[in-house]
């Protein structure tokens, strides 16, 4: 369908054998910059996020996240007729996206060096937990898995508690790398016309984010340590309670900062020339006496005084939001961020994709229905309504 201001991706076929996170997140950005989406899914179960829980009218809020705009094909890979319908299917794609089971897409002879050779053009993303080769390519990678391989977990949390990522950082970064990937590959092949393998590794993703933990850490030097919502190294940088009960999160950088901070925010000067806390090494030794002070100072103001007064300081400073606080929040709305995409379940507001631009509207549709375009998918592909009729009799689609 032609628009007003073309999309980047319109005309883009991607075909996905996808589940859980990775794979969907980078499909479903895919098709917000207008990409043509067909997700494969088992009959009568589909991807087995759709059932992680019922918070979105009913259906699971992974799936809601990840896969809007795409249709759905119900299809068992395994039976008979599959493999005709993947290869019509695949004819004109151009991106191939799967994170099944390491091994699984080969042996339904969708690996890149079996298609290749009839399919030149097509880009094949494959995303596992460890990659396509070395001793841990068939182990089974779970987000929370990799957060520890990845050493995450060593560094995060407060003291000998460990503590994982509130969302699904792992699976985010490998999906983060393949979108982008992804596009890569379209513009190389706009120059070769010759599409490429793409093997997208949760591991190696995550690893890539812990750059400065890691660097911190350097010929055998200790870590940085577990410092709960605070700054490992930098202090005072992390929540603070105020006195009504409001949680205030700021962060000071320099010593320019640290005075404004006494004079204005806690108005004790004096506490600037106190030893303990004359530079930023000195403030993080002795972090829990000069915590006591800020919220000692703090009880006695409000959220809101505390944040203003931080803001006639200069330092950065950020309110500590609940969800419910996230979905209202002023600035989101004053940028008018905010749109409702359709569902199963009815109309659901949605957050438009980052990264706002002029030239074309983000593609916004449907959450899908499992196999709710198979019927139209199938008779494109040039098969009966009798046919479609007896496949799904054999439970095919």
């Amino acid at each position: 369908m032609s628009t007003p201001n073309p999309r980047p991706l319109d005309g883009i076929k991607v075909v996905t054998l996808e589940h859980a996170i990775a794979a969907p997140f980078c499909t479903r950005q895919l098709a917000d910059l207008g990409a043509r989406v067909i997700k494969v899914e088992r009959p009568g179960v589909g991807d087995f996020a759709r059932a992680y829980d019922s918070r979105v009218k009913g259906q699971a809020s992974h799936f809601v996240w990840t896969n809007r705009s795409k249709e759905s094909l119900s299809l068992d890979v395994k039976h008979p007729a599959a493999k005709g319908i993947l290869d019509a299917l695949l004819a004109d794609a151009d991106v191939l996206v799967q994170n099944l089971a390491p091994g699984a897409a080969a042996r339904l002879g969708l690996s890149f060096e079996t298609l290749h050779e009839t399919h030149p053009r097509l880009i094949v993303c494959d995303i596992s937990g460890y990659g396509a080769d070395g001793p841990h390519r068939d182990r089974k990678a779970y987000d929370l898995l990799i957060q520890s391989e990845s050493g995450f977990l060593s560094v995060t949390g407060e003291g000998e508690g460990m503590a994982k990522a509130g969302c699904s950082i792992a699976d985010i970064a490998a999906g983060m790398y393949a979108y982008s990937q992804v596009l890569a590959a379209l513009l190389q092949r706009g120059r070769t016309g010759q599409g490429c393998r793409i093997d997208v590794s949760m591991l190696e993703s995550m690893v890539e984010w812990m750059g400065y933990p890691m660097y911190y850490a350097f010929d055998g030097a200790a870590p940085p340590p577990r410092a709960g919502a605070s700054h490992a190294t930098i202090y005072p940088y992390g929540p603070f309670p105020a006195g009504d009960g409001g949680t205030v999160m700021l962060g000071l950088q320099n010593e320019r900062e640290w005075l404004a901070f006494c004079r204005v925010v806690l108005r004790e000067e004096a506490l600037a020339g106190d030893e303990r806390f004359a530079s930023n090494a000195a403030r993080s030794q002795h972090r829990e006496a000069l915590r006591a002070l800020i919220v000692a100072r703090f009880a006695t103001l409000s959220t809101a005084q505390v944040l203003e007064r931080l803001e006639e300081a200069q330092i950065a400073n950020a309110r500590v939001n609940t969800m419910r606080e996230v979905w209202s929040h002023e600035q989101l709305q004053a940028r008018g961020r905010w749109t409702e995409v359709g569902s199963p379940g009815g109309a659901i507001g949605a957050l438009l994709p980052p990264g706002r631009t002029d030239s074309w509207t983000p593609r916004m549709d449907a959450i899908p229905a499992l196999g709710e375009h198979t019927d139209a998918i199938l008779a494109e592909l040039g098969h009966s309504t009798a046919q479609i009729a007896r496949w799904r009799q054999e439970g095919a689609v």
